[in-house]
C-alpha cells in the first residue's frame, strides 16, 4: 500500500514542502514489479552436483523494488551446485533502523533472522548465509557485535561467522570461464562492500571470468550518495554525490553499469539512462539465465 501511495503521489513530488519527502517519492520505481513467489519460504535444490547448502537473505527493499535480483541469485547458485534455502521467518536485516539509532527496533527485526537461520543451521545445516545487498551484508556480519551483551550473543555470532556476500560464495564455486561477450561494463563499488566488508576485487574477478570487459570510474572509492538513509535524510548533499558518481561512470562510456547493492542501483539509476543491473544478473545471464530486464528497455 505504501508503494502504491508513493506511486500515486510521485507526479506531485515537486510540490512537496519537505525535500526529504520528494527524495522518497523519487525512489519509487515507475513500474512496481510483481511479487516473486521465489521469496516465499522454501528450498530450491541444486541443478548440478550439490556443493553447498546456503540460506539466501531476500531482504525487504529488494523484494519490493527489484525482484529480478533474488530470482537471478537463486538461478545462479542452483546452477553452480547450491541448495538455496529461503528460511521461514526471515525478513528485514535491521540496517535502516540501526542507522537511525532505533536500536530496539533494529534488534527486533534482526533477531527474527537469527532465529530463522539458527533453525536451519541446527537442522540440515548451512554452509553460508548469502546476502546480495551489501548494505544488508555489512549489518548481518555485525550481528555478533550488535548482540554481544544479549541472550542471543552466541547465536548471533554463529550467524555472523557464516554470513557472506554473494560474491564471496561465488568465488568458492566453479563459475565457468566465459567467452568475450562484447560488453563494456563499468563496475560501481558500493561503500558497504568495498569499505564496510573490504570486498574489493571479487565482483570484478567474477565478471571478467564470465566474459565481460570491466572498467572502473575515477575515484571509485567515493560514495554515490545513497548510503542507507542518507539520500532520504540529506537529499541535497546526496544529489551532489549522485551527480558526481554518474559523471564518472558515464565517462567510461559503458554499455551497462554493474553494482552489488540495491540502494546504489536506485540512486545511480535516477541520474543516468545507462542500464544499471546487479552483478549477479550479469553472471546469471552469462551462465544460461535470461538477459537482465533493465538491458531490454529502449
Amino acid at each position: 500500500m505504501a508503494m502504491l501511495g508513493a506511486k500515486i503521489g510521485r507526479p506531485f513530488a515537486k510540490l512537496m514542502p519537505d525535500p526529504r519527502l520528494k527524495a522518497m517519492m523519487d525512489m519509487v520505481p515507475k513500474i512496481i514489479p510483481p511479487v516473486s513467489r521465489n521469496d516465499d519460504a522454501q528450498v530450491f535444490s541444486a541443478t548440478s552436483e550439490r556443493k553447498m547448502r546456503v540460506a539466501l537473505m531476500t531482504g525487504c527493499a529488494q523484494r519490493a523494488l527489484n525482484t529480478d535480483i533474488n530470482d537471478a541469485t537463486i538461478r545462479l547458485l542452483r546452477r553452480l551446485g547450491c541448495d538455496v534455502v529461503i528460511a521461514h521467518g526471515q525478513g528485514c536485516c535491521g540496517a535502516l533502523t540501526h542507522h537511525m539509532g532505533k536500536t530496539a527496533e533494529s534488534h527486533r527485526t534482526a533477531s527474527k533472522n537469527i532465529h530463522a537461520w539458527i533453525t536451519e543451521m541446527d537442522g540440515e545445516g548451512l554452509d553460508a548465509v548469502v546476502i546480495n545487498t551489501s548494505g544488508c551484508g555489512t549489518t548481518v556480519k555485525d550481528y555478533g557485535h550488535m548482540f554481544r551483551s544479549s541472550p542471543l550473543a552466541d547465536d548471533a555470532a554463529r550467524v555472523s561467522a557464516i554470513a557472506m556476500d554473494v560474491s564471496e560464495v561465488l568465488m568458492k564455486l566453479d563459475l565457468p570461464q566465459g567467452c568475450d561477450r562484447g560488453l563494456r561494463v563499468v563496475y560501481h563499488a558500493a561503500c558497504s562492500l568495498q569499505h564496510g566488508q573490504q570486498i574489493k576485487t571479487y565482483p570484478k574477478t567474477l565478471l571478467k571470468r564470465a566474459g565481460y570487459q570491466i572498467v572502473e570510474p575515477l575515484d571509485s572509492h567515493v560514495c554515490c550518495g545513497s548510503a542507507g538513509t542518507y539520500n532520504l535524510m540529506q537529499p541535497e548533499i546526496s544529489k551532489q554525490l549522485k551527480e558526481l558518481k554518474v559523471q564518472t561512470l558515464e565517462a567510461q562510456r559503458p554499455d551497462v553499469i554493474s553494482a552489488g547493492n540495491i540502494g546504489c542501483m536506485i540512486q545511480i539509476g535516477l541520474g543516468t539512462e545507462v542500464p544499471i543491473v546487479h552483478t549477479v544478473e550479469l553472471l546469471d545471464w552469462a551462465t544460461g539465465g535470461p538477459k537482465p530486464a533493465a538491458m531490454k528497455k529502449g
